[in-house]
């Protein structure tokens, strides 16, 4: 079975991709077992939440959390099939979750799927929520369809059909633009789609006024700047001139007043492991970065962040809500679609140049930042602003054919992160 994902073609099997330890949740399978009539609370929905990746589960987080709390509803795990799935379940048990074996799941049946991703669904029984697992469907196919466009990945007709079966009930979309580009590329799946919102955008603006709380975490000064350095995966991302920016960051900055990180794509780590990524960005930067472990929320770092450096990743794109000004040091043009609120960004942003200090370009961006044209970009990540919990929690309840709970949705703050582990290093330029 071929599926799509990404800037790239990935060849999965039915049943569990690689690591078979890793799905299973226990290594007894005791956790996944039908408990019958051993069960406290018995007749209960049943959902499933299908994390393909680290990143996918990230994604879910926000909707899964809707339901948590109702004693009417069951929620269940499982890990798909995918070249990417490497620490998902991991994560999954972490919050001492029930993990049901790929083999189990696909032998169900289910009131709710919740997916993130398009990599086994047509394998699962019951209705399907699909949701975007990024921001602003900016990466483009890489081949074009009938008519030779390029369309925004995640919305071809190969990510929601089936041997010509539309395998989603209902497509949840951020914004209203996002329609649009449904129409132009499966104008099939719009009778299924239905604007929720942004879950991140919603949690992000509700922890800005909070900022110094996040920034206290970790371990950040009243004074320092905390440089962010985001990429997303593949080729065209920053991670692939790593070796070009954060040497920058080490014998650039002043030792004195700044404080730099390093948010890679979870993805990376998947193909390449934690170790080697950590290892890598180390060694580049001589110890003077903190590398943020791939299952890290990277959210409470763009709160705090100061400047962003960054690529054509959704992280990026969700900087232009924060005021941190973004400098782009990698962004493959021809691989983006052109509409997307990500291409308004990379005509906004000033792109890295390796010919000047770092320090003067920081204030450079700074210097030429214009709240109101950011403001205008991180008004296309959504359309219904604030209004993610209750319009997704109003979509899954009518899939589960439940009344909601008598109560607005509550959603948790964005948690504290860990302290940064990485001062700029001794060797670095002491400032003044």
């Amino acid at each position: 079975m071929t599926l799509v994902h990404g800037e790239q073609d990935i060849t999965t099997t039915h049943g569990t991709h690689g690591n078979t330890d890793r799905t299973n949740g226990t290594r007894d399978g005791a956790a996944w077992s039908n408990n019958g009539p051993w069960e406290t609370l018995r007749d209960r929905k049943r959902v499933l939440v299908v994390a393909q990746t680290v990143v996918y589960a990230q994604r879910l987080h926000d909707f899964y959390s809707l339901l948590a709390s109702d004693l009417r509803i069951h929620v269940q795990f499982t890990v798909a099939p995918h070249m990417f799935n490497r620490g998902a379940a991991e994560g999954l048990l972490a919050l001492g979750a029930t993990v049901l074996p790929w083999e189990q799941a696909v032998r169900r049946e289910f009131d709710l799927v919740l997916a993130a991703g398009s990599q086994g669904m047509e394998q699962l029984r019951g209705p399907v929520v699909r949701l975007p697992h990024g921001a602003g469907n900016i990466k483009l196919s890489r081949r074009g369809g009938p008519d030779g466009q390029r369309t925004a990945i995640g919305l071809r007709p190969d990510y929601l059909y089936w041997e010509g079966r539309l395998v989603p009930t209902s497509f949840a979309l951020a914004h209203a633009e996002e329609l649009d580009e449904l129409g132009r590329s499966c104008p099939e799946a719009l009778p299924i789609a239905e604007v929720v919102g942004d879950p991140c955008y919603d949690r992000i603006a509700a922890a800005l006024p909070h900022r110094e709380h996040y920034r206290a975490a970790l371990g950040l000064g009243p004074e320092e700047k905390l440089v962010l350095v985001s990429s997303t995966w593949g080729a065209g991302s920053l991670f692939t001139r790593l070796d070009a920016v954060l040497p920058r960051l080490t014998s650039e900055l002043p030792r004195q007043g700044y404080r730099a990180a390093l948010l890679a794509h979870p993805n990376i780590a998947a193909a390449h492991s934690p170790w080697q990524v950590r290892s890598w960005a180390t060694a580049t930067a001589r110890g003077a970065v903190s590398v943020v472990p791939p299952e890290a929320d990277w959210r409470p770092l763009l709160v705090a962040a100061d400047y962003v450096i960054g690529d054509h990743g959704s992280v990026t794109l969700y900087a232009a809500m924060t005021g941190a000004p973004v400098l782009l040091a990698e962004y493959p043009h021809h691989n983006v679609n052109p509409r997307s609120p990500s291409a308004q960004l990379a005509r906004t942003a000033p792109a890295l140049s390796p010919g000047h200090p770092l320090t003067e370009q920081l204030a450079y961006a700074a210097e030429q930042y214009r709240p109101e044209e950011y403001a205008a970009i991180a008004a296309r990540i959504s359309s219904e602003p604030g209004r993610f919990d209750r319009n997704a929690r109003r979509l899954l309840y009518r899939v589960l054919g439940l009344g909601q709970p008598a109560h607005s949705p509550e959603p948790a703050p964005l948690p504290l992160p860990d302290p940064l582990d990485a001062p700029l290093a001794p060797g670095s330029r002491r400032a003044g």
